[in-house]
């Protein structure tokens, strides 16, 4: 019995040197921990941050969208059905970017069609054509996104007309005319 009991003890005193080895080194390490302690409790915070953006992002970024086309202009449009309820186009406010009351009219006639004008964020993408062109752009891809939003707004915006993509186009030159069909003037003599 003292046998092992001898050899229990000395199991015991090596473990006990063991112990004591490791405690000094991480006396001499305190401090680096004590600093990872408070580096990650300053991280934690940042991470929740981060996390909170991630959702307002993910919120903001749930949309519907769509394109509309009319002659050369192509509009893409956005839904957001969170966030400021304006309608941007190309970086600025609608009211800006489309001077005149027809074109905002146009603008805004599937949204007030549908009773949504104040329901939705619309941000607007438009290149090609001229102004006009690119309102009935814009007019046809808020169309074609409402209904992306609710296939019941279909019916409704087709009797308006908002969905139909107008397919009138510029005829081509000719050769030997100066346009489409203009011929230079006729002289008799």
């Amino acid at each position: 019995m003292k046998t092992n009991t001898l050899k229990f003890e000395n199991m015991d005193i090596e473990t006990k040197e063991k112990e004591t080895k490791p405690l000094k080194k991480q006396s001499k390490t305190t401090k680096e921990i004590k600093e990872k302690e408070v580096k990650n409790l300053i991280k934690k915070p940042e991470k929740k941050e981060k996390e909170k953006e991630k959702e307002t992002k993910e919120e903001i970024s749930s949309y519907f969208e769509a394109t509309g086309r009319r002659k050369t202009s192509i509009a893409r449009v956005r839904l957001y059905t969170k966030g400021e309820k304006e309608i941007i186009v190309n970086n600025k406010p609608y009211d800006v970017y489309f001077p005149t009351i027809e074109m905002k009219k146009i603008i805004e006639s599937p949204l007030e069609k549908m009773k949504c004008l104040d329901k939705f964020r619309i941000t607007i993408n438009v290149k090609g054509g001229g102004i006009h062109s690119q309102s009935e752009a814009v007019m046809h891809g808020i169309s074609r996104a409402l209904v992306e939003f609710n296939p019941d707004f279909r019916k409704k915006l087709r009797k308006a007309g908002c969905l139909t993509r107008d397919p009138r186009q510029r005829e081509r030159k000719k050769f030997g005319l100066k346009r489409a069909r203009r011929a230079r003037q006729w002289r008799k003599r």
